[in-house]
């Protein structure tokens, strides 16, 4: 099993962070690899919903959540992974208070294709391949939140 985890504070509130991450099937507003994403389902985002990325490497895969928690994080199993050298894949996003910031924990698992050669395969090749997009991500997401409009507070 191939296992990555990447964490980023970012300052913002765990709301603020939320408010763009928690839209999932728009991943590809911070995600720089996803260069568009297909709706598979309609409606509110909740166990079950599903996405297509489509990336710019002319890869596709579909993310299916397992787990929706609202404001803290969700889950999700990948399928239809193409030409990508594992059977089952997931992945898991979570965000974290950190004092008066938020620190969000990006990690994903996959089981890899073609027995011990797979294996040495994922830890030399795939392992720090992923470790990079998913900085990417959190460096996306920081950035697609300090863009975000913020909140203006009246003082009367």
């Amino acid at each position: 099993m191939l296992k990555i985890e990447r964490s980023l504070e970012i300052e913002a509130t765990p709301e603020q962070v939320w408010a763009v991450m928690g839209r999932f099937m728009h991943i590809d507003a911070f995600a720089p690899e996803v260069a568009r994403v297909e709706a598979l389902t309609v409606g509110e985002d909740q166990v079950g919903s599903q996405r297509r990325c489509h990336f710019t490497n002319g890869q596709a895969l579909v993310e299916t959540v397992t787990a929706w928690d609202a404001g803290r994080g969700y889950s999700v199993a990948l399928s239809e992974m193409g030409s990508m050298p594992m059977s089952a894949a997931s992945a898991e996003l979570r965000i974290e208070a950190v004092g008066n910031k938020a620190r969000v924990v990006w990690g994903f698992a996959g089981k890899m294709k073609f027995g011990p050669l797979g294996w040495l395969m994922g830890q030399l090749m795939l392992k720090p391949m992923m470790g990079k997009v998913i900085a990417a991500n959190l460096e996306g997401l920081a950035g697609r939140v300090s863009k975000a409009p913020k909140a203006v507070s009246a003082v009367a």
